[in-house]
């Protein structure tokens, strides 16, 4: 199949997707443009800076978009003459007229095995659940958030201890491997008119929701299992935390402890110089954390400059 004669405008923001768009540079797809996030402010000092998407097309001398709501700023792809519109982890809902402009169709890379976890956050909330089996599923862009036809799906092992972004760095590898297999049918068959795509089954969907900054906290009552799985689907970002000393207290890394302690749950304790935090159901060691206003650090570096006191909570 030959790649370059489908003008391809891509879709994406994070870095797992400037993998993807890598690889069909350099596999020569025509991508034409590439629509991603407005820059953000980043670190302290806050210096504008462009998505993981944007500074790969700029290497490429590949126009870029960057519709603040693209809902609402659309009408300049009106002209771009396109065939296939690709998506992976764009970051807005795209509306349906936008989605008309691409004559081959609109497809989205999504990060789960569909119909389960459609939604803005499927990798965190299949690690929250204790998933072991992740994947991606190449589907049709529709109006309907995430309930197009499918072409194709990629699934991967998940170890029990990799974080999210170990995961989104599997899912990179998942969705190249997909689309490589996927896409081109999915083009020959829509020019010949066929579709190839498979209706999902309603009856299995679940709804991933996009993480609220106040579930980033810490809930307390959960297993010491289900409390592990939370820290790793908020690692590296946003990152889980506590309040402690009236700071947040992030949580990046953590493992079970299997000695049962008599004290309320929130409690922070020294033992065995680890760093434990008590919780309803047993108690965890932190390994990695981070207190508002510093670096990162491991467990044990974190005891030797709080001097925890008897009795300190964290909640």
């Amino acid at each position: 199949m030959d790649a370059k004669k489908y003008r391809m405008l891509y879709m994406g923001t994070p870095s797992m997707s400037a993998g993807l768009l890598k690889y069909l540079l350099e596999s020569n797809w025509n991508v034409i443009g590439v629509v991603t996030n407005p820059d953000k402010p980043q670190g302290r000092k806050q210096i504008l800076t462009p998505s993981p998407v944007k500074e790969v097309a700029l290497e490429h001398n590949i126009p870029v978009y960057q519709p603040i709501k693209i809902r609402k700023d659309y009408e300049w792809a009106k002209d771009l003459n396109i065939d296939v519109i690709l998506t992976f982890a764009y970051g807005q809902i795209v509306p349906e007229a936008f989605l008309q402009y691409a004559r081959l169709g609109a497809y989205n890379v999504h990060g789960s095995l569909l119909p389960a976890y459609r939604g803005a956050a499927p990798v965190q909330r299949a690690i929250m659940n204790g998933d072991s089996e992740l994947g991606v599923t190449l589907m049709k862009m529709v109006k309907e958030m995430d309930a197009g036809e499918m072409y194709g799906k990629e699934s991967f092992s998940l170890p029990s201890t990799a974080n999210c972004g170990d995961a989104f760095e599997l899912l990179k590898e998942a969705g190249i491997r997909l689309v490589e297999k996927y896409l081109p049918p999915v083009l020959l068959a829509k020019e010949e008119g066929v579709e190839i795509g498979v209706p999902q089954d309603t009856s299995l969907v679940t709804i991933a929701s996009k993480i609220s900054p106040e579930e980033e906290h810490l809930p307390l009552h959960l297993s010491v299992k289900d409390t592990l799985n939370y820290i790793r689907a908020l690692a590296p970002e946003p990152g889980a935390y506590l309040f402690f000393r009236s700071n947040k207290l992030k949580i990046y890394e953590a493992k079970e402890v299997k000695e049962a302690f008599s004290l309320p749950a929130g409690s922070l304790i020294s033992y065995q110089k680890n760093l434990v935090l008590v919780l309803e159901k047993g108690a965890i060691s932190l390994t990695k954390v981070q207190l508002a206003g510093k670096k990162e650090m491991d467990g044990k570096s974190f005891l030797n400059g709080a001097r925890l006191q008897e009795g300190e909570m964290a909640d």
